[in-house]
């Protein structure tokens, strides 16, 4: 399990390589849920995510070798960009394997690197592929199944503790479960008594599988939201869901496209569905918890184009 320690040990790596973004109470949002809401705006990290904390603080701790290797990585988008860009500024030769279904700014932003990009039909097939460059010698930078990557992941729980007011319950988004594992050993540390809510789509339900199996499980990813659709989750991120986190909620594709609408609208942010999916599930909660509630909302990302959100409100009927 990921410690406190191991989160600020992770934090001093990669000071000055990441940003320490912005925890505000947001009024539209709390007038919109009717209890007091505050936000992590992790889509304003560089790389447009929380994925720079860990693909940093992975690099930051190769030996020579490894890094002269070249790192590899597969992604549904933000930790190839992530990697792509962290390890272009680092003078570190990167690749980077996504899914053809990977939104097109995305792949258009790790290009722009000068990483070498392979593309293949699915999630499964991109994490195949991996084990064989793996095998061939590149230096994996897991997205979720790392203990350094979780620890930089953990930094947001850090600073979230630290920067926030009260909070009851903090939520947080789930693909391979890298994120929620750091912020739950993070919030767990330090804020004890904070229940930390997992969010799913549906059609990217890795974790709430495993959780139904016992354990990691393999699931076929049909949700819009390449982001959060990991063909499983690890052992490392299922242990550290398991015993730290409240449940995990699922939400419908268009519910999460619905909650972008509304975090732009209500909160003047611009967001990803792997972000707009914590408003349903927010609602789901206080239907647990009740109004006293004091919630915290890690947005985790915002890279999705006007293109990507009118196309897919066209697609729900949302418009």
């Amino acid at each position: 399990m990921i410690g406190i320690s191991d989160i600020e040990a992770a934090a001093e790596r990669i000071a000055g390589h990441v940003v320490r973004t912005p925890t505000v109470g947001s009024f539209g949002l709390s007038e919109l849920l009717g209890v007091p809401v505050t936000t992590k705006l992790e889509l304003l990290q560089r790389t447009g995510s929380f994925k720079a904390r860990g693909a940093t603080a992975k690099l930051l701790s190769l030996s020579e070798g490894e890094l002269a290797a070249g790192v590899v990585a597969v992604s549904g988008g933000n930790h190839g960009i992530a990697l792509a860009v962290m390890a272009a500024a680092l003078d570190v030769k990167a690749t980077v394997v996504m899914p053809r279904s990977a939104p097109a700014r995305s792949i258009a932003l790790v290009q722009a690197t000068g990483a070498s990009l392979r593309l293949t039909e699915d999630m499964p097939s991109a994490f195949a592929l991996v084990k064989l460059l793996r095998d061939e010698g590149l230096t994996l930078v897991h997205p979720f199944d790392d203990p350094v990557v979780i620890a930089g992941q953990g930094t947001v729980g850090l600073e979230f503790a630290e920067d926030a007011g009260d909070l009851t319950d903090v939520l947080v988004s789930i693909g391979g479960g890298g994120l929620i594992a750091g912020i739950a050993a993070a919030l767990h540390a330090r804020r004890p008594g904070v229940r930390v809510w997992g969010v799913e789509t549906e059609g990217a339900v890795a974790m709430t599988e495993a959780l139904a199996a016992g354990g990691p499980v393999p699931v076929t990813p049909s949700s819009i939201v390449t982001t959060l659709s990991a063909p499983s989750v690890s052992q490392l991120t299922y242990d550290h869901v398991s015993a730290l986190v409240t449940e995990v909620l699922t939400v419908p594709d268009r519910e999460a496209v619905r909650g972008c609408l509304d975090l732009a609208e209500h909160a003047k942010v611009w967001t990803e569905p792997a972000a707009g999916c914590l408003l349903p599930a927010a609602r789901q909660v206080l239907e647990r918890v009740g109004d006293s509630a004091r919630l915290g909302l890690v947005v985790c990302g915002g890279n999705a184009t006007v293109g990507d959100i009118a196309g897919w409100s066209d697609e729900f009927g949302l418009r």
